[in-house]
């Protein structure tokens, strides 16, 4: 019993060392008129910049971007060209029915299924290698 009550006192110690410190209220004297709202206007920006992380997401978009135009190369010079010895696969977008060009579409289709296990294989290689 003195053993557990030790311990609970131990961890009530560590409870009130980890519990946070609240910090002085620092006012701040605000500037009035024209300042002001150019101040507030300014600390709103940052404060949008940072919440919602604009800048790394800008840089995510266009690394996006490129990674895209990556892929479809490696599928349009690479993959492609090998299932272009495959007979009949490079009639398939010539296939229509009337004024509906099926065979487009399937074409299209063949290719972002493509594009799909291509990013998949990136994915998981680059997530093996811990580059994530």
């Amino acid at each position: 019993m003195a053993v557990e009550e030790k311990l609970l006192d131990e961890l009530r110690r560590i409870r009130k060392l980890l519990e946070p410190k609240e910090e002085p209220v620092v006012e701040k004297v605000k500037p009035k008129g024209i300042k002001a709202k150019s101040i507030k206007f300014k600390d709103d920006f940052v404060n949008f910049i940072k919440k919602y992380k604009v800048m790394g997401l800008a840089v995510a978009f266009i690394m996006a971007i490129y990674l895209g135009g990556l892929v479809q190369a490696l599928v349009d010079d690479l993959i492609m060209p090998i299932l272009a010895y495959i007979p009949g696969i490079d009639v398939i977008a010539d296939w229509a029915v009337g004024p509906f060009l099926f065979g487009h579409f399937i074409s299209a289709l063949l290719t972002f299924i493509i594009v799909a296990l291509v990013i998949f294989l990136l994915v998981k290689l680059t997530t093996k290698i811990g580059i994530e």
